[in-house]
Parts: structure tokens; C-alpha cells; sequence
């Protein structure tokens, strides 16, 4: 009797192991699928790939801008270095220090544009394109619901504004921090220096964006939204601007050591910015700085300040070290205000985003 084997062919994608060729033995190997890099998949990759050219166009646009941020800063402190800033005055260096006080006034300038170019090209059309072209209703008579899209919309686009304007904020406050407290390079406490540095610009960002998104979401009509939100961004900004000094505790400080006499005037921290100045009557009544006129001789204005029974000033002013408290407390208020947005638009668009 002859017994007969049957030798089986092993099948290495499945099972994993090779045949030896030279002894008819079987050796077991290792089998690794390719290396997969991370990817988006289901709605995420949905969503990106709709708006993928604006948000690479937005991430491009701000990496160009912190790289061009590092390298202004570093020829301001080689500038600074070689005049011995601070030991020697930024007063005294004349038109030398102009060309980088120049360039802090464009690029504040364009930072405080973002709110409103993102809210207008970036939120306004996110829903009511999808709206407009009837997208939206192909995506809620998939399998997917509405309430999720809407998240996932939200949620990918405030992903990408967040780090934007966390980098150009934080790119720009580094820049300007060795200069901080020089006024005649930017007022912190203008919108130029309040709304670019800090949590400011990340929620004021968003609120605009957000906000844009909500009214795509009402209008239905992309052009229509777009034009709607720049009005809103405008507004937002404008009050906003003026509503900057009131986060802050106004500190007075008061002197009753006459007001002609030199050094009668109190002395201030560096940086502050003085809300208003007045006289002071020995009774604590405040008098406006111009009640003895300026022109007159002193001999005039001293019997006139006696007369009017004025023992020294009163200056209300906000200090610096304020400054990133109030921004907090200020960013907090415009974070609120988008989650409120962002709560009516998941409450509103359960319905009636079709």
C-alpha cells in the first residue's frame, strides 16, 4: 500500500507564510499591509473636501504671514540691540525706528480685517451655498442626519479659524511685546493692539464667522448673505472698539500739592492710557482742566485756582497690566455670544435646513 500526500499551497496573503523552496519546509513570515497615513472619512472628509479650497487657501495665507511676522520681529530686536533699547528711549531715536512702527500699523491693520473677510467669504456662504443649490437636500436624504452635517460643518470650520487666529495672535503679540509699553508704536489700548493679541482676536473671529453662518442659514441666498454680514461684521467691530475701555477698573489718583508748581502733576505708570484728567477742590470737587484758561499768565491763573479753591488734580486712568484680564473678560462675552449662535442654529436647523 503507498500513502500519498498532498502538498497545499500556502496563500501568503491570508495566512501570512512562505515556503522554504530549498528544503520544502515551511518558514512563517511577517505580512504588513501598507503604512496608511491619517485621513478624514465619512462627513468630516465630506465637508473638507467641499470647502477644501478655502481652507487651505486660509491655512497657505497665514502660514506666509507668521513667517513673514518672525522675520520683522527679528529685524526690530537687531534695530533695538544695536540702539540699546531699553537703556536708551525710543523718544529720542527719531525717524530711524519709523519704518517698523510702519509696518506694525499695516499688519494690525489687515488682523483686524480677518473678522470681517472670514465672516463674509468664509461663514456666509458655509450653509447658504448648500442651501441655494439645493446640496443641503441631497445630504438630508442620506443616511446622515442633518444635526450631524450641521456639526460637522460648524465644527470643521471652527477648528480652522481657532488655529489661524491663534497663531497670527500669538506671531503678532510676540513681535510687538519688547515695544509694549512704548504708546507712540500702538496704544494697547486701540483696536489695532486690543483685538489682534490674546483671546480677542480668536473670539471675535468667531463670532463673526459664526454669526455670518447663522444668517446664510436665514437668507438662503449666498450673495444676499454675504452683503448681510459685512454690515454685521462692520457693526460688530464698531461697537465692540467702544465698548474696549469699559471691561477694564478705572483707577484715579489725586494730588493736593497746587497744580502750576513742577512735578504737581501725578506720575503715572508707563503705558497707561488716561481716560480723563480734572482739578480737585479741597471739599473733593472735581473742576474741568480749562476752568483758569491755559493762556493766561501764572500770577492770573494761581488767583484764579485760589479762588476757585483748587488744591491739585484728579487723573482717572486704566494701567497696562490690566489689559489681558480685560481681554479675557472681553473674549469671554464674544465666546457666549457664538455659542448662543451656534445653540439657535442646531435648534433652528433640525427643521428647516432643507
Amino acid at each position: 500500500m503507498s500513502i500519498s500526500t498532498s502538498n497545499s499551497t500556502p496563500k501568503n496573503a491570508s495566512s501570512g507564510t512562505s515556503t522554504d523552496s530549498k528544503n520544502g519546509t515551511m518558514s512563517a513570515t511577517t505580512t504588513t499591509e501598507a503604512t496608511r497615513r491619517p485621513h478624514l472619512s465619512g462627513m468630516t472628509w465630506l465637508v473638507w473636501r467641499q470647502h477644501r479650497a478655502a481652507f487651505w487657501t486660509i491655512l497657505a495665507a497665514t502660514a506666509l504671514s507668521v513667517a513673514w511676522i518672525v522675520y520683522q520681529r527679528g529685524q526690530m530686536m537687531d534695530f533695538l540691540d544695536g540702539y540699546g533699547y531699553p537703556a536708551n528711549s525710543l523718544d529720542e531715536v527719531g525717524n530711524e525706528f519709523q519704518q517698523y512702527g510702519d509696518a506694525f500699523s499695516y499688519v494690525s491693520t489687515g488682523l483686524t480685517a480677518i473678522p470681517i473677510l472670514l465672516g463674509v467669504f468664509l461663514g456666509a456662504p458655509l450653509l447658504a451655498g448648500d442651501l441655494e443649490n439645493g446640496t443641503a437636500k441631497l445630504v438630508a436624504a442620506q443616511s446622515a442626519s442633518r444635526t450631524r452635517w450641521l456639526a460637522t460643518k460648524l465644527g470643521l470650520t471652527t477648528l480652522v479659524v481657532a488655529v489661524i487666529t491663534v497663531a497670527l495672535s500669538a506671531a503678532f503679540g510676540w513681535w510687538w511685546s519688547p515695544v509694549k509699553s512704548e504708546v507712540t508704536v500702538m496704544d494697547w489700548t486701540s483696536s489695532e493692539a486690543f483685538n489682534t493679541t490674546g483671546p480677542v482676536p480668536v473670539a471675535l473671529t468667531l463670532l463673526s464667522v459664526i454669526g455670518g453662518v447663522a444668517i446664510g442659514a436665514v437668507l438662503r441666498r449666498t450673495l444676499m448673505s454675504m452683503v448681510v454680514t459685512f454690515g454685521f461684521t462692520v457693526v460688530l467691530q464698531l461697537v465692540w472698539s467702544s465698548f474696549i475701555l469699559s471691561l477694564g477698573n478705572v483707577i484715579t489718583v489725586t494730588t493736593n500739592k497746587g497744580v502750576i508748581a513742577e512735578n504737581s502733576f501725578p506720575t503715572l505708570p508707563d503705558g497707561v492710557y488716561q481716560i480723563d484728567e480734572s482739578y480737585i477742590t479741597s471739599s473733593g470737587k472735581l473742576l474741568g482742566w480749562s476752568t483758569c484758561a491755559e493762556g493766561d499768565s501764572d500770577a492770573v491763573r494761581e488767583v484764579c485756582l485760589k479762588k476757585a479753591d483748587v488744591v491739585g488734580w484728579s487723573v482717572d486712568y486704566l494701567p497696562m497690566s490690566q489689559m489681558n484680564g480685560m481681554q479675557w473678560f472681553g473674549a469671554s462675552i464674544l465666546f457666549a455670544l457664538t455659542a448662543g449662535i451656534a445653540v439657535f442654529l442646531f435648534f433652528w436647523g433640525r427643521k428647516r435646513l432643507v
